[in-house]
This record gives structure tokens, C-alpha cells and sequence, in this order.
């Protein structure tokens, strides 16, 4: 089974990445990927990240890191290289993110103890700051419980059951499913063999409404794991553009869709442009949108997605 790809890990990795580059400057993209064990385009999003860290949201406290696709730049590592300095605010809100991670479920157990060392030396420097921190608590809801059952069901072997809600359907399904692996792609997902549709499907952890780990055992056939370095979904360049539009309660096709643009409108929604080998499979979610967003292009598509809202209503009309 492929390694889990989660924050924790990436994390990792970018701190590490500091390090290593501020040793080596001008290093090539593609020696860097290689050192890391990730692809390139891997490498060239942590580096979008990197930018926006840094010792305080001010300019210059930031990691000026930049590449031209082929060589790597830090122009500024010897003004973000002072000791750091903690607020009584910092520290306090450090210490009870840090106390919070220590008690995810699924957080390596090596992880959690490194964590609660470094806690230690913090609350150690903050003083009276780490006292004030003691009386205030984070809990992390249901993903972090699903997160648990996942990671176990894969590491016992075991099948899940799965109250699932899809956002596109508006519907809650129930299904059995063989877990495959975990990763993160903005979201943390699950990838499982499901026993209802008989194929491979991907679940986002946060739209699972219950779970339950069963007596039997997990069998997902075997599958060529997924590259997912460019996305979970991967619209091709040469498919079909949909054009839609929706309203502040249609919003969330933005992020349930893959897509080049998202502009917003002047009403609070936004205009949408996609890609989709099947632009005919949108008139469904044009049917769930209802009020709430329309395609305006191609004219073909949204003449055929009017007119099976038409259909629809009238049928419903019909009925006595």
C-alpha cells in the first residue's frame, strides 16, 4: 500500500525543506524533488505555501522564496534567521493548537511525543503565558473520529459501513466499503473499493455521517493506485467547457467541482468554468441546483438542461 499522504507528513516535509534550501542555494527543482521523494509538481505547490510563512504576517518577516520552474531562490534567509521572540498571545495560542494536534486520532505515535516535548520546552519558556494557556481547550470534531476508524479498518484489514452524504445529490447513501488508503488533497479523503457500486470511489472524511468498522474482512481487488500529484480530479485540457452560474446557496459546486475560474457576481454567487468529457452528465446538477444557479454555456446543454426541468415539473403537476 502506498505511503498516507497527509498534513502531518507535508508538514514535515516543508520544515525539512527550509533547512535544505537555505544550505543550497539556486538548487534544481528536480534534485530537490528526488532529495524529498516527491514529484515535482509536488515540490513547486509547497513551494506556493512557503511564501506565506515565516516568523510574522509582516513583508519582510516572510520566506521570499521564489523558482523559475527550474532552480530554487531564497533572497532573504538571513532576515527571517533571528531568534524568535513570542507574544504572551503567541505562546498561548501556540500551546493550545499544540496540546490540540497531540490528541488527534491516527497522529503517529513518535509524532505525538515529539510534540508533547516541544510543548514542554514551551511552556517551560512561556511562564505565566503557559499557565493562562492551561484553562483553554480545542476539540476537533467528527473528522478526526472518522480519520481513527479509517486508519484502523486499513491497518486490521478490515471492512467500513458508511452513512454518507453526497453534496451533489443532497442524499445521505449507505454502503459497505473496502478502504484502500487515506491522503490529502485540500481535504482529507478516504479511497475505498465500494461494495455498492462495485468500483473504486473516493469519500471525503468531513460528509460522513456515521462509520462503523465490521467483523469482515477488507478484500478491495487489486488496483493501480492513483497519481494524484495533480489533483484528485483531472479535467483534460481538450474536454468540453460548461460555463454555470449560481447563486450564494449554489456556491458549493466551487468546491465540489474541479475548475478553471470561479468570478464572483455582484449577488454573492459565482460564475463557474469547468471541464468535463460529459458535459451532458451536468444536467443533473443543474436539476439539483434548481434555483440556485443555471448553465449558460454551451447554449446546447442549457437548452437540454431547461428543458429537462420542464419535464420534471410537469410530471410533478401530473400527479394528483
Amino acid at each position: 500500500m502506498a505511503a498516507q499522504a497527509n498534513a502531518i507528513d507535508r508538514t514535515r516535509r516543508m520544515l525539512s525543506l527550509v533547512t535544505y534550501l537555505r544550505e543550497r542555494p539556486g538548487a534544481h527543482v528536480a534534485d530537490v524533488a528526488r532529495a524529498f521523494g516527491v514529484s515535482e509538481a509536488e515540490l513547486i505547490s509547497d513551494l506556493d505555501v512557503l511564501p506565506l510563512c515565516g516568523t510574522s504576517f509582516r513583508g519582510g518577516d516572510l520566506l521570499d522564496i521564489d523558482t523559475d520552474g527550474d532552480r530554487i531562490w531564497w533572497h532573504n534567509p538571513d532576515d527571517v534567521a533571528a531568534p524568535l521572540r513570542l507574544a504572551a498571545d503567541e505562546a498561548t495560542a501556540l500551546l493550545v493548537a499544540a496540546r490540540a494536534v497531540s490528541t488527534l486520532p491516527g497522529l503517529r505515535e513518535g509524532d505525538r511525543q515529539a510534540l508533547l516535548r516541544v510543548t514542554a520546552k514551551l511552556e517551560a519558556a512561556a511562564g505565566e503565558a503557559a499557565a493562562s494557556s492551561s484553562r483553554l481547550s480545542v476539540t476537533f470534531e467528527a473528522e478526526g473520529g472518522v480519520f481513527a476508524d479509517v486508519d484502523r479498518a486499513i491497518s486490521e484489514r478490515r471492512r467500513l459501513w458508511l452513512r454518507y452524504y453526497s453534496p451533489a445529490r443532497d442524499e445521505l447513501t449507505e454502503r459497505e466499503v473496502d478502504p484502500i488508503r487515506l491522503f490529502t488533497v485540500g481535504h482529507t479523503y478516504m479511497e475505498a473499493w465500494c461494495r455498492l457500486s462495485e468500483d473504486r470511489r473516493t469519500f471525503r472524511l468531513d460528509r460522513v455521517a456515521e462509520i462503523r468498522v465490521l467483523d469482515e474482512v477488507s478484500a478491495p481487488p487489486e488496483i493501480q493506485v492513483r497519481d494524484l500529484s495533480a489533483g484528485l480530479v483531472q479535467p483534460s485540457a481538450d474536454d468540453p467547457e460548461v460555463v454555470i452560474e449560481v447563486g450564494p446557496g449554489g456556491r458549493w459546486v466551487a468546491e465540489y467541482y474541479p475548475h478553471d475560474s470561479a468570478e464572483e457576481l455582484p449577488d454573492g454567487g459565482l460564475r463557474i468554468t469547468l471541464r468535463t468529457p460529459d458535459p451532458a452528465s451536468l444536467r443533473r446538477l443543474a436539476l439539483r441546483l434548481g434555483r440556485d444557479g443555471r448553465i449558460t454555456s454551451p447554449a446546447g446543454l442549457a437548452d437540454s438542461a431547461r428543458a429537462a426541468a420542464r419535464d420534471a415539473l410537469a410530471a410533478y403537476e401530473a400527479q394528483p
